[in-house]
């Protein structure tokens, strides 16, 4: 093929692509505009109230600078509540990694009765969040919950406790919420699962190893990009949780198990001139969203082949 040849088929070819990517561009652009100004003016409406004492009504605003963000940043409450909400996310991702890793393999095998155990698994993922945790929280009830009753009838009643209400417990228990969803991990394991080369796992069994020697070896490490994504995404989801602990505990006993949401709920609800300063904590979680996001960027980025 000649130089003239290849070089006016590399032109049409650029064309093309060109092409596509602007009839693409054309079928995306309203859902883009409504995109964007969402959230840009989410972004404004946030960075404006951020720097106000106002009320619900958004009435009468009076402009208070930085203060806001003065008396969040000083607030033990709010550190209180992030802190949960990485001990939370860290939680999770030890069960991901693990329990949501064996069950997606596990299932990937083909065991019998297979379609069961992923409604099992994932019903939860599926369902409303808040009717979990509702259902959660009235089971541990320390009257009438079906956990201390169940204890009671088979004469367990000495270790019915009060779940709700004593401080370990309750952040115990919302802890376990937090590990009861893991259907989304075991929805991604279970999708790369399916795109792994079958070489290296035929090697090993020739060579005589055993399934979890195969799991913890093979498995395990080839699907890293998997643990990444996982870790990042259950990270980036407890800072969007509220309903976990809203319906559960309410952050209670005391603030033992707020978290952001809860918190900034809170606050939004109050009745008082606190919109500013929820807005000030949204700007903060924002900020740590957004780095952790940068994070996730980072961390997936597909390396550039070498020229």
């Amino acid at each position: 093929m000649s130089t003239e040849t290849r070089e006016r088929e590399q032109s049409t070819t650029k064309r093309r692509k060109r092409g596509n990517g602007l009839v693409a561009l054309v079928f995306l652009s309203p859902l883009l505009v409504i995109y964007l100004v969402y959230f840009l003016y989410s972004i404004f409406f946030l960075g404006q109230t951020s720097m106000q004492r106002v009320g619900i009504s958004l009435l009468r605003p009076v402009e208070v600078g930085f203060e806001n963000f003065a008396l969040l940043l000083s607030d033990s409450v709010f550190w209180q509540s992030i802190g949960n909400n990485l001990v939370y996310a860290a939680i999770s991702i030890v069960a991901a990694l693990t329990v949501a890793f064996f069950i997606a393999v596990s299932l990937s095998t083909g065991v019998r009765g297979r379609r069961v155990f992923y409604l099992v698994f994932l019903l939860p993922a599926l369902m409303p969040v808040s009717l979990v945790a509702t259902i959660f929280g009235s089971m541990l009830q320390e009257r009438f919950g079906v956990l201390n009753e169940t204890l009671r009838g088979v004469g367990l009643g000495a270790l019915a406790q009060s779940w709700l209400t004593e401080p370990g417990l309750a952040y115990g228990a919302v802890a376990v919420i937090f590990c009861y969803l893991i259907g989304l991990p075991v929805m991604y394991y279970t999708a790369d699962l399916a795109a792994l080369p079958t070489s290296s796992l035929e090697a090993a069994r020739i060579d005589g190893a055993g399934t979890f020697r195969i799991m913890r070896s093979i498995i395990y490490p080839m699907m890293r990009g998997t643990h990444i994504t996982v870790i990042l995404a259950l990270l980036l989801g407890s800072f969007r949780a509220l309903e976990q602990v809203l319906f559960s505990t309410d952050g209670g006993p005391g603030t033992t198990t707020e978290i952001v949401g809860t918190y900034l709920y809170g606050y939004v609800n109050s009745g008082g001139k606190t919109i500013g300063f929820a807005s000030a904590a949204s700007v903060v979680v924002l900020l740590i969203a957004l780095v952790i996001s940068l994070v996730q960027m980072y961390a997936t980025r597909t390396p550039k082949a070498d020229r």
